[in-house]
């Protein structure tokens, strides 16, 4: 007697080659996003903590009614804010916080240090070097044509900006006209 066939269950190894073909298909466009997007992240990463670095230490000189300094270490994503006359650590930050590959210039040149007054103004650093006016942060791991540039700008009056050379000069978020050219 003939036993009546079961239907087949599950996918034959046909069907799932072309699974796989076309997930492969699938991950090969969206890897290198993936990548630039990581990229910029860490860019916005090391933007965001410089910034803020900068703006805690204009805060606690106005808070103490003392120059505070913000001094950047030799990976320029670590810093250090510290009272400028006692050198009492106000707070640090360490390169291994997410912001890894990453190129940060300073303008000008040479610069790697800033000072805030008891009144939240730029003042001239206690060692004699130029005070920093623009910070440049760059990826060192994806093409310039992918990465998304960010400056931070300090104005002699001690207010911080954060902005996107690569926006237009009418959006807000991006650099305004007066600012150094270096960023724009």
């Amino acid at each position: 007697m003939l036993m009546p066939r079961r239907p087949q269950s599950g996918a034959s190894l046909i069907e799932l080659m072309i699974g796989l073909v076309i997930l492969a298909i699938v991950l090969s466009f969206g890897v290198p996003v993936f990548g630039t997007w990581i990229a910029n992240t860490r860019i916005r990463a090391a933007a965001e903590a410089i910034y803020n670095g900068i703006q805690l230490a204009r805060a606690e000189a106005v808070r103490r009614n003392n120059s505070v300094q913000v001094a950047f270490g030799a990976g320029a994503s670590t810093w250090t804010a510290s009272v400028a006359n006692t050198g009492e650590i106000v707070q640090e930050r360490s390169a291994e916080e997410g912001s890894s590959n990453t190129a940060i210039t300073f303008s000008p040149g040479g610069a790697s240090t800033l000072t805030f007054n008891a009144l939240g103004r730029v003042a001239a650093n206690l060692d004699g070097s130029p005070a920093i006016t623009e910070v440049k942060i760059d990826s060192t791991s994806v093409s310039a044509a992918d990465s998304r540039e960010l400056c931070v700008m300090v104005s002699t009056a001690g207010v911080a900006r954060l902005c996107d050379p690569q926006l237009a000069t009418t959006d807000p978020r991006g650099c305004l006209p007066a600012v150094p050219a270096g960023c724009l």
